[in-house]
């Protein structure tokens, strides 16, 4: 992917039109406390497992309550991404003025859990029936392979990750791969649930689009540094715009994303400098 860094305001992307606009950008107030939360109702979920017999099968029940497991996630990825609380109604559907935080779920009807042979860990797809519906497929032989002492907080974190795809926007089908997936662990990493082998990366390749973890903790900062609701933001964006790598993260930023990620490491590097105490 190509990056641009911007230089004096002659240089820097064009913004006009309607996704350089306030309206899809509004920014809550402080701490979002004058404003209602949306409300975002809960769809119907499903729970498909396809062998019964695998040792897989029996390492996902003992670790977790389906159910629970499922819509804390589903609660969780709209607290972080949407200022929302997760109801049983439609309602949801009704909030859509000044007061309410500006962030805009996607219409998911429904989640469908599948428990299956395969190879890889988890994935998400849409449905057979259209976008509305989605399916997560976790891996049976890769369930099976956790050991008891992690497998509670690795089921909860996988799932988390997936139902962010679940929900998330994705700049009407033009957003890199490595940030969709970089949403995701940023919301995983705000729910406790980062494993113990992540870490903030910014020497190790690949750059700022590597995606997973690497692309979460960027994130991470950026939302810290940016305001507290920038990944919000950047969701919301990816609602109603095209992907457009220089117009997008300098109306996000104020700077181009390789600023940003320069900006990061040269933050780490003092980090790791200073003195033990």
């Amino acid at each position: 992917m190509s990056t641009a860094v911007l230089g004096p305001a002659a240089d820097r992307p064009e913004i006009d039109g309607p996704c350089s606009g306030a309206a899809e950008d509004r920014r809550p107030t402080e701490g979002h406390g004058q404003r209602r939360r949306r409300l975002l109702r809960r769809p119907k979920l499903r729970l498909e497992i396809r062998d019964l017999a695998h040792p897989g099968t029996s390492v996902f029940l003992a670790a977790v309550d389906p159910i629970a497991c499922v819509t804390d996630a589903i609660a969780n990825v709209a607290r972080l991404l949407y200022h929302a609380t997760v109801v049983d109604s439609d309602a949801a559907a009704a909030d859509d003025d000044d007061d309410v935080t500006p962030f805009h779920p996607p219409p998911t009807r429904s989640v469908t859990l599948v428990l299956r042979e395969m190879p890889g860990i988890a994935y998400t797809a849409s449905s057979d029936l259209d976008a509305d519906h989605k399916e997560v497929h976790l891996s049976l032989a890769y369930l099976a392979r956790l050991p008891s002492s992690r497998a509670a907080a690795e089921v909860a974190g996988v799932v988390t990750h997936e139902l962010v795809h679940c929900f998330q926007h994705n700049g009407l089908g033009t957003c890199p791969g490595g940030l969709v997936e970089g949403v995701a662990d940023w919301v995983r990493l705000r729910c406790g649930l980062a494993p113990p082998h992540w870490a903030r990366d910014h020497d190790g390749g690949g750059g700022w689009d590597a995606g997973y973890q690497t692309t979460a903790y960027f994130l991470d900062h950026l939302d810290t540094n940016l305001g507290g609701d920038f990944v919000p933001r950047l969701n919301e964006k990816l609602r109603v715009c095209r992907y457009d790598e220089a117009a997008f993260w300098y109306h996000l930023s104020k700077m181009s994303v390789q600023q940003r990620w320069t900006e990061y490491g040269l933050g780490l590097k003092a980090q790791d400098h200073l003195p033990d105490t």
